[in-house]
């Protein structure tokens, strides 16, 4: 622990999956109101993130590591627990997505990789971090979802699965912590403008090529918002997003898969 980290009276904050991005974004929420911050990445940009969150009067300090693997959980929770600080909010938001015809065109260790990183890396880091959080009796938690988890996303397939898990798991230990003095909150964004879609190899469909994506900022700020209230969810972003994400829940799953497709199936960007 930092003798500058130990004197602050500040509130403290986790975030993964900081280095760009609604990581980020949610990281800058933070800063501004007066946390100060532990953030994460496997990229080596999360350094450059730390130096850019370096103009808010918050201590600011960054972690290169791969949730992807138990040892890359463990390393984070233990930097958590040398800082010797009680963790008032985290936001599990780091997240990976793979694109293409489950059968043909995607690598199946792609895909192991990102249930690692998207499903079995929230449940790891959420057991640690929660108990410690409902043994102090306080804490904000985010997950970071998709409105692609309201519905079968084909060509997106495992991706909108593990955000279908992700959902329905946080809002269950929500229930289970509902006397606990600790909150968990949902973000639900859309398509949003990231490198999500090209390191999803996304960049030839429709959703990818789209230019009326989100603003990673204004996501950020909604879901910021919403932990804050103390909200079980937040579908961020557009109008439409909202009505995307409540068709998810209202009309048949073969229906909703066929309106997926023509967003996400390669060689749409043109059509």
């Amino acid at each position: 622990m930092n003798e500058a980290t130990y004197k602050s009276n500040r509130p403290f904050a986790v975030v993964t999956g900081a280095s760009s991005g609604i990581g980020y974004e949610l990281a800058r929420q933070f800063a501004e109101h007066g946390y100060d911050l532990l953030i994460t990445s496997q990229h080596e940009h999360i350094a450059d993130a730390e130096r850019a969150l370096g103009e808010f009067d918050v201590i600011v300090e960054s972690l290169q590591a791969d949730l992807a693997i138990s040892e890359g959980i463990e390393k984070l929770y233990s930097r958590i627990q040398q800082d010797g600080r009680p963790v008032a909010a985290i936001a599990i938001n780091a997240g990976v997505g793979v694109s293409g015809d489950f059968t043909r065109d995607t690598a199946l260790e792609d895909e192991l990789n990102l249930i690692r990183l998207n499903v079995i890396a929230p449940v790891h880091l959420a057991k640690m971090v929660i108990r410690d959080m409902v043994r102090q009796g306080s804490g904000k938690v985010l997950f970071t979802s998709s409105i692609a988890g309201t519905m079968p996303a084909p060509f997106l397939a495992v991706y909108g699965a593990s955000k279908a898990f992700l959902t329905s798991f946080a809002q269950a230990i929500r229930n289970e912590l509902k006397d606990s003095g600790v909150t968990v909150t949902v973000l639900m964004p859309g398509a949003t403008e990231t490198e999500f879609f090209h390191r999803a190899g996304m960049e030839d469909t429709k959703l990818g090529a789209s230019d009326k994506k989100d603003d990673p900022a204004d996501v950020a700020k909604d879901g910021f918002e919403a932990l804050m209230d103390g909200k079980d969810h937040v579908v961020a972003g557009s109008f439409t997003n909202k009505i995307q994400a409540a068709a998810g829940h209202l009309l048949p799953d073969p229906v909703m898969a066929g309106m997926h497709r023509k967003q996400s199936e390669p060689g749409t960007a043109e059509e």
